[in-house]
């Protein structure tokens, strides 16, 4: 039994939970500074992050100690899961910031798209290594992009195009890991390009364009659409090398950058940690990144290769997408900075997918079952 013990924690990705866990500490500094910082102190943010890194850790946990294979089977539950979050928080759900994203139940809030990410990376591993005994065929193909319709479609109806944009990345990925041949590469540019035309036409509200136009020139509505843009690079700018402290980050502190604990903590932590504090940042999610794809790698289970492919194109998009934003080469999108910007459900979801990944490291080749 002992023996046991000590070939699980040898198992154990420790540089991988240990990134986690520097990204998550990093936030919640972040978040304890903002909130002190104030002239009025106010630290519910902070107390509402521990409370989620208390639980995702939990998930963390008992998703490392369960095998993974046994999420194969429910692959079908498992998107029906996620589907019926997506679509009731559109009749059920609260509107925040113009988004009808989230369950609001007392004081607690719970964004359930977060939660429909890790399902949908579990589904496309599982339906992918049902088929590929094979080439991966045409069949095969359009039924995982007619399952990506079935997530995407309703988070465009919140309307939350940054989720929608990372649920796409995931999908690519896992089909890249799944062996997609290249005439179906070239049909996907050119549906892209159709889609994006008429996404541009038919499927963005008029903030969201101008939050586009903002993104090509934030100086053309500096008090609108591009505000948010102009504070964020201002922000990182005025940090330099060092940054100017933790909590005295004048852009967060005097709220001239908005949604400073969310949206744009990368903006605050260039502020106060300066670019040591996002060379930081961005190299621990490199280690996250680099763990979580060679675990997919060097796994014998087809289901391991997916996931781990599907959940680092997740957290590799919330990074492109939240870093490009805060320094003007991606658009506002409100997607948050995972582990460390203040949002619950992101954290919480992102710790139960690399539990996942942490069993499969675990539990990969059935080497400790056997014993």
């Amino acid at each position: 039994m002992r023996r046991l013990w000590f070939d699980a924690l040898w198992k154990i990705d420790w540089i991988l939970l240990g990134a986690l866990l520097a990204l998550t500490v990093i936030g919640l500094l972040m978040v304890y500074s903002i909130g002190a910082s104030y002239e009025v102190v106010s630290l519910a943010q902070f107390r509402k992050q521990i409370m989620a890194f208390v639980m995702g850790f939990l998930f963390l946990s008992f998703l490392t100690i369960i095998d993974y294979r046994q999420l194969k089977s429910l692959w079908s539950v498992v998107y029906i899961f996620g589907l019926t979050l997506l679509i009731g928080v559109l009749v059920f759900g609260v509107t925040v910031r113009g988004t009808q994203g989230w369950y609001r139940v007392g004081s607690i809030s719970i964004q359930p798209v977060e939660v429909a990410k890790v399902a949908f990376a579990v589904f496309l591993a599982s339906y992918f290594a049902r088929h590929l005994y094979q080439k991966l065929n045409w069949v095969t193909f359009f039924g995982s992009l007619l399952a990506l319709f079935g997530y995407v479609i309703p988070v465009l109806l919140q309307p939350d195009f940054g989720s929608a944009m990372v649920l796409v990345a995931m999908w690519l990925a896992a089909v890249a890991f799944a062996g997609l041949r290249w005439k179906a590469w070239v049909l996907l540019f050119l549906v892209g390009i159709i889609a994006s035309v008429g996404l541009w036409q038919y499927g963005l509200k008029p903030y969201q364009r101008d939050r586009l136009l903002a993104f090509v020139d934030p100086q053309s509505d500096p008090l609108g659409a591009g505000y948010n843009v102009i504070q964020a690079q201002t922000a990182i700018g005025s940090g330099g090398l060092l940054g100017k402290g933790v909590g005295e980050g004048s852009q967060s502190r005097l709220r001239f950058l908005p949604e400073a604990s969310t949206d744009f903590m990368f903006a605050v932590i260039g502020e106060e940690l300066g670019f040591v504090g996002i060379a930081l940042i961005l190299g621990l999610f490199g280690v996250v990144l680099i763990r979580i794809l060679l675990i997919g790698l060097s796994s014998e289970d087809s289901f391991v290769g997916i996931y781990c492919g599907a959940t680092a194109g997740m957290f590799g998009m919330h990074v492109l997408i939240n870093a490009g934003m805060n320094m003007g080469i991606m658009p506002v999108t409100g997607i948050p900075l995972h582990f460390s910007s203040a949002a619950a459900s992101s954290l919480v979801a992102g710790y139960m997918a690399i539990g996942i990944v942490e069993s499969a490291a675990l539990h990969g080749h059935g080497k400790i079952s056997e014993r």
